[in-house]
């Protein structure tokens, strides 16, 4: 139940647990690796801060004013678009909110921990007076390498994974995890699941596996690549923000095409669209139009 394969690339992870427990109190590896995630990213920032003579402390008041608003909004973003999830029929009004705040049921989204974090830093940088631009710029390295160690929480978790694959990155899952092949049939099309996955499902050892793409892993790879880009420019920017506008730009067209295989996407309530693939989209677009006028300014200014 706990394996977690990488058939194609020969790996066998045989004991890969979700989670312990202290005292008979569970603590889910989700859960201690967003908080790595924050200290991670504080650090990064904090570097960052000394190469541009800025003080690195302020960071970590940023990071003491960002911590709650990131994890509500990145639940208030998922609840939003879940709502059929959590507004039941017949469900009282005390069970639905407990349910809303139940984020130790799941239920996270990083678009949502994005916008807050956004909101927060304007808020901040405006009560600090600092120079908003250029925090922009030194926190979108913070935030970046958090994600690349943030999404390693969902591969405990056995979530944010795409529809069948046999390709090369193929990551295999047993579907006892799931309750079952029985189960994953009546689950079908109805969630992360689908009838693709069920009618390819493999055997090793015996055990039934269904076999997915990790897109977990995807765009964690990806972030890497685009953190290492912003890293190999950043002596050379142009203006004060653009290295965040390179995030965005990055991050964004990678989630356009992440967001396209998986399962489990948030869904606009009207028409077929996932709701990160297109506000990835529009990322991609607006970081676009804001370089060519900063840099349309530039050239105007020489």
């Amino acid at each position: 139940m706990y394996e977690i394969r990488f058939p194609n690339v020969g790996i066998t992870l045989k004991n890969v647990k979700d989670g312990f427990s202290v005292f008979g109190f569970e603590i889910r590896f989700y859960g201690v690796i967003i908080a790595l995630s924050f200290i991670l990213a504080y650090f990064v920032m904090a570097a960052e801060a000394k190469r541009t003579k800025q003080d690195p402390e302020l960071y970590l008041d940023y990071i003491l004013w960002l911590v709650i608003p990131a994890i509500l909004g990145a639940r208030i973003y998922y609840v939003l678009f879940s709502l059929k999830d959590y507004v039941k029929s017949g469900q009282g009004i005390g069970a639905t909110i407990k349910g809303m705040f139940n984020i130790r049921g799941g239920g996270l989204a990083v678009y949502g921990g994005i916008i807050a974090g956004i909101i927060t830093l304007v808020i901040f940088a405006k009560v600090r007076k600092q120079k908003l631009t250029l925090m922009l710029d030194t926190c979108c390295m913070g935030v970046l390498a958090g994600q690349i160690l943030g999404r390693w929480g969902n591969f405990f978790n056995r979530e944010a994974f795409g529809g069948y694959t046999n390709s090369l990155f193929a990551m295999a899952i047993p579907s006892d995890w799931f309750g079952g092949k029985n189960f994953l049939v009546t689950k079908a099309n109805l969630g992360i699941i689908t009838q693709e996955m069920i009618d390819n499902v493999t055997s090793f050892d015996g055990k039934e596996f269904i076999q997915v793409h990790p897109t977990f892993l995807y765009e964690s790879l990806w972030n890497a690549l685009v953190l290492l880009v912003i890293f190999l420019y950043r002596r050379h920017k142009k203006f004060d923000g653009e290295l965040c506008a390179m995030y965005l730009w990055g991050y964004g067209l990678g989630r356009v095409w992440i967001e396209a295989l998986r399962t489990d996407s948030l869904m606009l309530p009207f028409g077929n669209f996932k709701v990160s693939q297109l506000l990835a989209a529009l990322c991609v677009v607006a970081a676009t139009i804001y370089i060519v006028i900063m840099r349309m300014k530039q050239n105007k200014s020489k």
